[in-house]
């Protein structure tokens, strides 16, 4: 993630800021599946996501940011602004996440605020349990996906596979995949370096 002024001076609001490699007209076509977008996210597990109609969704989803996950239902109706998205929720803590697309460099840049606007200040003490901690991450992760999406996408198994398997998994069953595929290589380098000494050895 990458420092720069801060987008907005709320004292209700959260953001975060990443280079990406991808064109402004990349980035938002990126940012258009909403759905991916937010299943990126390790630390949200969803139930079956429902597409309502035309940039509208309902979802249920567990927040594990918090010390004490919580769950969240609500809907989301999907903006498109001139110069990024806004998603509104129709229930919970959080009012709104825009997302802001800016060009930089050789590529562009992402902004994502969180909104909690419209409460009382005794109502936000009450509530902190609710709020949404996994922005920073969320970030962080989203600027991995997408340098890998930039770099690999060309090729169409490695799309399917992202979008049919691995989009659809649990965060927990993520990490099981990768460190499973990880001891697969090492198990695979191993036998390879057995056949190499047997060779070395006795040929």
């Amino acid at each position: 993630m990458n420092d720069h002024a801060a987008p907005t001076t709320s004292e209700d609001a959260a953001w975060a800021s990443i280079n990406t490699p991808l064109s402004i007209d990349e980035l938002k076509s990126f940012c258009n599946d909403i759905e991916r977008l937010f299943r990126i996210n390790p630390m949200l597990e969803f139930s079956p996501w429902e597409n309502l109609a035309k940039d509208r969704y309902r979802i249920s989803v567990t927040n594990s940011s918090q010390e004490i996950p919580f769950k969240l239902e609500t809907d989301l109706q999907v903006e498109e602004q001139a110069d990024g998205i806004t998603i509104h929720y129709s229930n919970g803590l959080k009012k709104k996440t825009q997302l802001k697309f800016e060009a930089a460099g050789q590529g562009s840049r992402l902004t994502i605020i969180d909104d909690y606007t419209g409460l009382s200040e005794e109502e936000r003490q009450d509530r902190l349990h609710e709020v949404d901690r996994s922005l920073s991450n969320w970030a962080s992760y989203l600027q991995r996906f997408i340098t890998t999406w930039q770099r690999w996408s060309r090729f169409a198994l490695w799309r399917w596979y992202m979008r049919r398997v691995w989009q659809p998994m649990k965060p927990i069953g993520r990490r099981i995949t990768y460190m499973l595929l990880w001891i697969t290589v090492v198990e695979i380098a191993l036998i390879a370096l057995g056949v190499t000494i047997y060779f070395i050895e006795y040929r």
